[in-house]
């Protein structure tokens, strides 16, 4: 029987892509809250009488023996909380720039793969009577999607919740498995590979045709996913360099119903509409730095969610990818969202997610020395110019200790040669852009944060949708245009 503390396949390549590497792969999320901010021991005794509902945050990697299994999770004999959930303050001013600056410090220091991989920060003495956290989770840990179940779990949806189930009993660390167990695991459920592939092959005995065209399906679907890849390498860019450990970070806060009424009235998804965003945007900066965008169309993976309803809350990753084209060359936003839209549209039929999907659960036949060595070489290949990853978050306020979440900025990583990550996800009517970038290859970062606000402004003016900010103030106007007082009856009325 499989051990399901083991890492899966795509989990392990999270690992193996940091190895010798410049590359850091953990996941974040900065989370500006309003309010005064808890105390250190306060926010651990809070996080402390969760932590039962999440147990993988309480465990660390134990690796096999000479590299013959992937490793697996087990409890942290030493887990102590005042390691993982830290503490710190802004300098002055305290404003959106500097918590920006500390992020980037933050987002520069990989986890102690010897711990639980994960860490939270309390950043306090934010202007405008805010703190933020800042929280780090590996990606071999958690994905996109299964991070957004866990922060509902740690976090309350409303300012005075009902408490919280307590653990039955006290938790304590099981014993550290030694060597000798890791390796004869491993090398037991080794053998029970080919028993399930002959289960497979009696399944293809007993139903043929059926089986047959599964099989023929699930192969053009490699196949679109592999032709994808290789036969229209990423173009060169100047987000394709060699990276080094320091990272910038920047964020915008984008409002949601724009996006919307963008979608509803120029077409395509809401997806689309981001990745519209993210190529005028990009197109404004490559011309400004002198890059001939006429014709470039660079490309994106886009991760693609695999996660069952069933499944959700589940930690590890299920997760696919596309190939998405960004024309940064096309300077029309209508005529953009279109080009995108349409080519989208392509993708999905073409079934190039499923085939990536495919492709990672073969990848939990590969013994761990040729995952390690394919992960390499992924690295190495320019199948992508960048991530852009658009996760659904919850439509309702969150809270923490009675204080409540007001935006939340994501955070995807950098594998090798990728520069530059656009994450994003959206939180109770707000679109957070999260943009992690290498410190020395794009120094002008902040200046892409602005071309995105113009690329959305240009966008909603195509869609011929009002800015955010009359809408808000039409919206705030309204009640006191209903209150007016009103006139008065007939003389002698009472």
């Amino acid at each position: 029987m499989a051990n399901l503390d083991r890492l899966s396949a795509l989990d392990a390549t999270f690992l193996h892509l940091e190895d010798d590497s410049t590359a850091h792969m953990h996941v974040a999320s900065v989370m500006v809250f309003e309010g005064k901010a808890p105390t250190p021991a306060e926010l651990v005794e809070h996080i402390m009488n969760r932590l039962h509902l999440v147990p993988r945050y309480r465990q660390r990697l134990a690796y096999v023996p000479l590299s013959q299994g992937r490793p697996v999770w087990t409890d942290d004999p030493h887990f102590n909380p005042n390691y993982h959930i830290r503490h710190t303050a802004l300098p002055k001013p305290g404003d959106e720039a500097t918590l920006k600056q500390l992020a980037g410090r933050l987002f520069s220091q990989r986890l102690d793969r010897s711990k639980p991989l994960w860490e939270i920060w309390l950043v306090e003495r934010m202007e405008g009577n805010r703190f933020a956290l800042i929280a780090k989770t590996h990606h071999a840990l958690v994905d996109g999607i299964s991070g957004v179940d866990i922060t509902t779990v740690l976090f309350d949806t409303a300012a005075d919740p009902v408490p919280t189930s307590r653990p039955p009993v006290l938790w304590t660390a099981k014993p550290l498995p030694g060597r000798a167990k890791l390796l004869g695991e491993a090398l037991r459920e080794r053998t029970t590979v080919p028993a399930e592939m002959s289960r497979g092959t009696r399944a293809l005995l007993r139903a043929p045709r059926k089986a047959l065209s599964q099989l023929v399906d699930g192969l053009s679907s490699v196949g679109a996913t592999t032709w994808a890849g290789i036969h229209a390498p990423a173009p060169d860019s100047p987000f394709n360099v060699d990276i080094g450990p320091h990272r910038r970070y920047t964020f915008l806060d984008a409002d949601l119903a724009q996006f919307k009424s963008i979608k509803d009235s120029l077409g395509g998804t809401l997806n689309d509409v981001v990745l519209a965003s993210v190529s005028l945007a990009l197109g404004r900066y490559l011309r400004r730095e002198g890059v001939d965008t006429k014709g470039l169309e660079l490309k994106a993976m886009v991760p693609v969610s695999v996660r069952a309803d069933s499944d959700r809350g589940a930690l590890g990753n299920q997760v696919a990818a596309m190939w998405a084209p960004l024309p940064v060359g096309v300077e029309n936003p209508a005529e953009c969202l279109q080009q995108i839209t349409a080519a989208m549209e392509d993708l999905k039929q073409s079934g190039q997610a499923v085939g990536a999907q495919v492709l990672t659960n073969l990848a939990g036949f590969a013994p761990p020395t040729i995952l390690s060595q394919a992960a390499r070489l992924q690295a190495r290949q320019r199948f992508f110019n960048l991530v852009v990853t658009n996760v659904p978050g919850p439509q309702f306020p969150l809270y923490v200790l009675g204080r409540r979440l007001r935006v939340l900025y994501p955070v995807v990583p950098l594998a090798r040669r990728q520069a530059l990550g656009i994450a994003v996800m959206s939180y109770d009517g707000h679109l957070g852009f999260g943009l992690l970038a290498d410190f020395d290859a794009l120094p002008q970062l902040e200046s892409i944060v602005g071309d995105l606000k113009r690329a959305i402004a240009s966008l909603a003016r195509a869609a011929g949708v009002q800015p955010a900010a009359k809408r808000r103030a039409k919206k705030a106007a309204a009640p006191r245009k209903s209150a007016r007082k009103a006139p008065a009856g007939p003389a002698g009325a009472k």
